[in-house]
C-alpha cells in the first residue's frame, strides 16, 4: 500500500484562507434535502432514459432499471452512513479521502466532477428539445440562456436556490402525476414489446428483442433514473443538521425515485409503444401525443410543465458541480481560485467555469453520448465510495455513526459490485464516449500526479485527519 504521507506535501495557508472559502450553514433542513435529491435525478423522468430501449427493448430495460434500482437503493443507504459520520461538503471525495488517503479522494472526487459537469450538459440538449416542441426553438442560444439564468441565481445565494429548487421540483412532480393519470387508462400491455426482435442477437426474444447483451447495453440509460441522487452529501456543510437531516433526505429521495421511475418506464411505451418512444427526445410529451393527438391538453400541459422537471435537474446539477469543485479547491487539489466565496457565501467561480465548459459540450448536440460520458465518471466514483464504505468499517470501527447502514459491508459489497458492472456497460454502448471520458480522466489525474499533490492545504477539512496523523508519524521517528 501507498504511504500517502509521503506521497504529498502540504502548505500552511494563512488565517484568512478559509475565512473567504466559507458556506452558509443551516441553510437546509431534510425536506430540502429530500427535495434535492429527487431535483437532481427527475429530468431523467423526461428525457434520456428511452434511448435504453433501443439497446435492450422494454425487457432489457426492465431488467437494467431493477438492477441499478438495487445498486442505488444499496449505495444511498451506505452513503447515509458515510454523510452522516463525515459531513463535509465534499461529499463523496471526502468518505473516499478518509478511506484511502489523498489518491483515492482525488481520484473519487475527479470521478464526481466528471459527472456532474457532463450531465448538465445533457441536460440543457434534453431541455431544448421540450422547448423545440413548443416553440420551435432549439440550439445554442437556448443552451446559452439557461446556463445563464440557473448559474446566475445561484450565484445569489444558497438558501434562494434550494427554495427555488423545491418549487421547480414540485411542479415537475404535477407533471408526471398528470402524466400517470392520463396515461393509465390507455395502457396496454402488447405495446410494450412491439420491437422487432434481432435474430442474429444471442438469447434474443420478444421479450429482449437485442438478446442478453441488450440489457447489458441498457444499463447506463437505466442510471439516468437515478443519476446523481448521490449528491445530496454535498449539501452537508449548509445542512441544518447533518447528521439527521442528511440520511433522512437522501433515503426519501431515493423512495421516491424509485416509484416514480417504475410508473414511467412502464407507462410511456406501454401506451405509445415501446418502437415509438425508443429515441423521441420529449417521451412523456409524445406518448400522449400518439393517444390523445399532438395538440391535446395533457400533451400541452406535460409538454409546458414537464419542462421544469429538467429545469430542476439542471438548476441543482449545477449546485453539485460548484460544491465538488469548490472543496476541491480548497483542499488544494484543483486551482484555489475557483473555491473562493464572496459576500453571499457562494463559490463564484465553481459556478461558472464548469459552467463555460458544459456549455461547450452542449453545443455537440448529442445527449445520448453525454449521457455515457456522466455514466462513466459517476460509475467510477460509486464503485470507490461504496469501497470507503467498506474500509472504514474496518479501519475505523470507532468513528461515529448516527446512523448505520442495514446490512453493513454487504450492502456497500453488492453496490460495489453492480458499480463495477454498470461502469464495463459503457464501454459496450458507446465506445466514444467512454474513451473521450477516459482522457479526461487521465489527464485530470496527470494534474494531481505531477502539481496538485505537491500543493496541498495543511488546513482544510478533508486534510486536516492527514496532516495530524503525518506530524504524529514524524514525531514517533
Amino acid at each position: 500500500m501507498v504511504d500517502t504521507r509521503r506521497s504529498v506535501e502540504y502548505e500552511v495557508v494563512d488565517s484568512d484562507y478559509l475565512q473567504h472559502r466559507q458556506l452558509r450553514s443551516g441553510a437546509a433542513g431534510w425536506v430540502l434535502l429530500a427535495s434535492l435529491g429527487v431535483s437532481y435525478v427527475i429530468s431523467g423522468d423526461f428525457a434520456g432514459w428511452n434511448f435504453g430501449l433501443q439497446h435492450g427493448g422494454f425487457g432489457g430495460m426492465l431488467l437494467a432499471t431493477l438492477a441499478m434500482g438495487v445498486m442505488y437503493t444499496a449505495m444511498v443507504l451506505s452513503l447515509a452512513e458515510l454523510s452522516a459520520s463525515l459531513p463535509t461538503a465534499g461529499g463523496g471525495y471526502s468518505f473516499a479521502r478518509r478511506a484511502m488517503g489523498p489518491w483515492g479522494g482525488y481520484l473519487t472526487g475527479t470521478a464526481i466532477l466528471l459527472e456532474y459537469a457532463i450531465a448538465p450538459a445533457a441536460i440543457a440538449i434534453f431541455i431544448g428539445a421540450y422547448i423545440n416542441e413548443l416553440l420551435g426553438l432549439n440550439g445554442p442560444l437556448v443552451y446559452a440562456v439557461f446556463y445563464t439564468v440557473f448559474v446566475g441565481i445561484h450565484l445569489r445565494g444558497t438558501g434562494e436556490a434550494l427554495r427555488i429548487m423545491l418549487v421547480i421540483t414540485a411542479i415537475a412532480a404535477a407533471a408526471i402525476v398528470v402524466f400517470i393519470v392520463a396515461a393509465l387508462p390507455q395502457f396496454r400491455i402488447d405495446n410494450l414489446f412491439d420491437i422487432a426482435v434481432n435474430a442474429d442477437a444471442k438469447g434474443a426474444s420478444v421479450f429482449l428483442p437485442q438478446g442478453y447483451m441488450g440489457v447489458w447495453g441498457a444499463v447506463p440509460f437505466a442510471m439516468w433514473f437515478f443519476l446523481a441522487v448521490e449528491g445530496v452529501p454535498l449539501a452537508a456543510e449548509e445542512a441544518s443538521n447533518p447528521a439527521k437531516d442528511l440520511p433522512r433526505g437522501i433515503i426519501t429521495a431515493m423512495i421516491i425515485l424509485l416509484v416514480v421511475a417504475g410508473f414511467v418506464l412502464v407507462l410511456v411505451p406501454g401506451i405509445a409503444g415501446a418502437e415509438a418512444m425508443q429515441s423521441h427526445g420529449a417521451p412523456l410529451v409524445g406518448a400522449l401525443q400518439a393517444v390523445y393527438g399532438e395538440d391535446s391538453a395533457a400533451a400541452t400541459f406535460v409538454n409546458l410543465v414537464g419542462l421544469a422537471g429538467l429545469i430542476a435537474s439542471f438548476f441543482s446539477i449545477i449546485y453539485a458541480y460548484s460544491r465538488q469543485v469548490f472543496a476541491l479547491s480548497r483542499a488544494g487539489y484543483l486551482p484555489r481560485f475557483l473555491s473562493v466565496t464572496g459576500r453571499r457565501k457562494v463559490p463564484t467561480m465553481a459556478l461558472v467555469v464548469p459552467g463555460v465548459i458544459g456549455f461547450g459540450l452542449s453545443l455537440t448536440g448529442e445527449g445520448d453520448l453525454m449521457i455515457t460520458m456522466a455514466v462513466f465518471g459517476a460509475t467510477i466514483s460509486y464503485a470507490m465510495m461504496t469501497l470507503s464504505h467498506i474500509i472504514l468499517r474496518s479501519k475505523e470501527p470507532a468513528l461515529d455513526r448516527p446512523y448505520k447502514t442495514p446490512g453493513g459491508v454487504y450492502t456497500a459489497g453488492l453496490a460495489f459490485g453492480l458499480a463495477v458492472i454498470a461502469f464495463a456497460s459503457t464501454f459496450v454502448v458507446n465506445l466514444e464516449a467512454a474513451m473521450w471520458s477516459a482522457i479526461f480522466y487521465v489527464v485530470m489525474i496527470a494534474y494531481f500526479g505531477f502539481y496538485s499533490r505537491h500543493h496541498l492545504v495543511a488546513q482544510a477539512p478533508e486534510e486536516e485527519f492527514e496532516a495530524i496523523a503525518q506530524a504524529e508519524a514524524e514525531l514517533v521517528n
